[in-house]
C-alpha cells in the first residue's frame, strides 16, 4: 500500500519558510537533490557501475592460475587394473601462452605402457602456446578487452540515465510552478471581482447605477470562481505528478502535501542547479558528450570482435614443450633430452564459418559508425537550436512583460474613469480578461523558457556534481 507522508517532515531542516502563511517554500536544487540522491531510477542508473565492474572480474578470471587432479582407479576380481593419478597447475597468460607444472604417479597390472613413470612419480614443467590462431588475439584477450571498454561505457550510461531522470524531475517542476501561478492569479482576480461585485451592490442600492449591473458582476465573479476551481483541480494533478519523483532513503514514496508550494523565483537559479551556466555556444563542443563517449566505446569492443574473428581465419597451431624430472627439487635435472612434447594442426579447408563471421563483424561495425555519425550531427544542430531558442525567448519575456505592464495600466485606467462614471463595468470586464490572458500567456512563455533550459541540460547529458 502506497505510504503517504507530509513533505513538510521530509524537509525538515533543508526548506525555508514561504511568506505566505503556514506555507513551505520546495526549493528545486534541493527537490533535484532528493531525485537524485533517492530516485529509484537514480539507484538504478548506479548499478550499471557495479555491473561493469563485475563483468571485468569475470573477464580477468579467464586469466586466473588453475589446479586440475584427475585421479582414476578400477580393481576387478582381484586385478589391480590400474591406479592412475595426474595433477597439473597452469598459468595462462598473455598472447595464447599457458605455463603448466604437472606431477603424474600410475601403477597398475594392466597399465599403458605409455603412462608407465618411476614409482615416486614423474614430474613436467614447460609451456604451451598458439602460434597461428589465438596468438595476438585470442577469446579470452578480447573478453578482456571488451569488458575494460564496457566499464567505461557504464560510466558515461550512467550520467546518461541520471541525466535523463532529472530532465524529467525538472519538467515536472516547471509545470508544477505554472500551475501554481496559474492559480494565483486566478485567485486575484476573483478577490477583485468580490470586492467589484460587493461595490456594485452597495452603489445599485443607493441608487447611483443601474441594479443591472449587479447582474453583469456576479457573472464576473462566477467566471472568475470556475476558472478558480479548474486551477485548482490542475494544480492537484501537477502537484501528484511531481511527487512521483519524491522518494525516501528506504524506498518510500512521498506525496507533496497542499501546504507545500514551489520557489515562484527559479529564474537565475536553474542554470546554476541544472550546471548550465557559463557554457556559452562558441565554447561549445562536441567530442565528450557522453553519448558520443558511449557509442565510441561500442565501436572499441566491436573492433576488437571484428579482430578476433579476422583471427580465425587462420590455422591452429598449437605447439607444447615440458621437461621431464623425476627430482624437481634438482634445477640441474631439468635436461633437454628428457622431455614430452607435440604440435598440433587444424585447418577448414573453405574457412565459410569463419569468413561469414568476419563480414557479419564488419556490418555490426560500419553500422556502429553510422550511428555515431548520425548522432553527432543530431547532437549538434539539437543543441545549436536551443542556444538560438533561449536566445528568442530572452526577447520574448520583455515582450511579454511590457505587454502585461500595458494591459495592467489599462485597467488601472479603466477603473477611474468607471469611478468618474464615464466608463462601463463592462469595458473593466473587457479590459481585466485581457489582463489575464496576457499574465496567463507571460507563464506560458516563462514556463517554455524554462523547459528549454532544461532540454539544454538534457541534451548536453550532464550530470549535475553538486546536487
Amino acid at each position: 500500500m502506497r505510504t503517504y507522508l507530509t513533505c513538510f517532515l521530509l524537509f525538515v531542516g533543508i526548506l525555508v519558510q514561504a511568506q505566505v502563511q503556514d506555507s513551505v517554500v520546495l526549493r528545486f536544487n534541493e527537490y533535484l537533490g532528493y531525485v537524485k540522491k533517492y530516485h529509484p531510477i537514480a539507484k538504478q542508473a548506479e548499478l550499471t557501475l557495479g555491473i561493469g565492474q563485475a563483468n571485468l572480474m569475470k573477464a580477468r578470471g579467464g586469466f586466473d592460475p588453475k589446479i586440475e587432479v584427475d585421479y582414476d582407479r578400477k580393481e576387478f576380481k582381484g586385478s589391480d587394473y590400474y591406479d592412475r593419478l595426474n595433477a597439473a597447475f597452469k598459468i595462462p597468460t598473455w598472447y595464447g601462452i599457458e605455463l603448466k607444472g604437472t606431477f603424474e604417479q600410475n601403477d597398475g597390472d594392466f597399465l599403458n605402457p605409455a603412462e608407465s613413470v618411476p614409482s615416486d612419480g614423474l614430474y613436467s614443467a614447460g609451456v604451451s602456446m598458439s602460434l597461428g590462431q589465438g596468438f595476438w588475439t585470442n577469446d579470452r584477450m578480447a573478453t578482456l578487452k571488451q569488458a575494460k571498454l564496457f566499464r567505461e561505457q557504464t560510466k558515461v550510461d550512467r550520467d546518461i540515465l541520471v541525466n535523463q531522470i532529472l530532465y524529467d524531475a525538472s519538467l515536472a517542476y516547471f509545470d508544477w510552478l505554472r500551475a501554481f501561478n496559474e492559480t494565483a492569479i486566478y485567485q486575484n482576480f476573483l478577490t477583485n471581482a468580490d470586492t467589484r461585485f460587493e461595490g456594485i451592490k452597495s452603489r445599485a442600492a443607493a441608487g447611483d447605477i443601474a441594479a443591472i449591473d449587479t447582474v453583469e458582476a456576479k457573472i464576473a465573479w462566477q467566471t472568475r470562481a470556475l476558472s478558480l476551481e479548474q486551477a485548482k483541480v490542475k494544480l492537484m494533478k501537477r502537484s501528484l505528478a511531481l511527487s512521483n519523483f519524491l522518494w525516501m532513503n528506504d524506498n518510500v514514496p512521498v506525496e507533496i502535501q497542499s501546504n507545500v508550494i514551489p520557489d515562484v523565483d527559479i529564474g537565475g537559479e536553474i542554470d546554476t542547479t541544472l550546471e548550465i551556466l557559463g557554457r556559452p555556444l562558441d565554447e561549445f563542443t562536441i567530442e565528450n558528450h557522453p553519448k558520443l563517449l558511449s557509442l565510441g566505446y561500442k565501436i572499441d569492443g566491436l573492433r576488437v570482435e571484428k579482430n578476433l574473428k579476422a583471427n580465425k581465419l587462420l590455422p591452429k597451431i598449437d605447439l607444447e614443450y615440458n621437461f621431464l624430472t623425476e627430482t624437481p627439487e634438482l634445477i640441474n635435472s631439468l635436461q633437454t633430452q628428457e622431455y614430452k612434447g607435440g604440435l598440433s594442426f587444424s585447418m577448414p579447408l573453405f574457412l565459410r564459418k569463419e569468413r561469414g563471421d568476419l563480414k557479419l563483424a564488419k556490418f555490426k561495425l560500419r553500422d556502429a559508425k553510422f550511428d555515431l555519425d548520425n548522432a553527432e550531427i543530431e547532437l549538434k544542430n539539437k543543441i545549436v537550436a536551443l542556444y538560438r531558442e533561449l536566445e528568442s525567448f530572452e526577447t520574448q519575456n520583455v515582450l511579454i512583460d511590457d505587454i502585461v505592464g500595458n494591459y495592467n495600466t489599462m485597467l488601472n485606467a479603466e477603473e477611474r474613469k468607471f469611478s468618474f462614471g464615464e466608463s462601463s463595468l463592462f469595458l473593466i470586464n473587457s479590459r481585466e480578461s485581457k489582463l489575464i490572458d496576457a499574465e496567463l500567456k507571460q507563464i506560458e512563455v516563462e514556463n517554455k523558457f524554462y523547459a528549454t533550459k532544461a532540454k539544454l541540460f538534457n541534451s548536453l547529458a550532464v550530470n549535475p556534481q553538486k546536487l
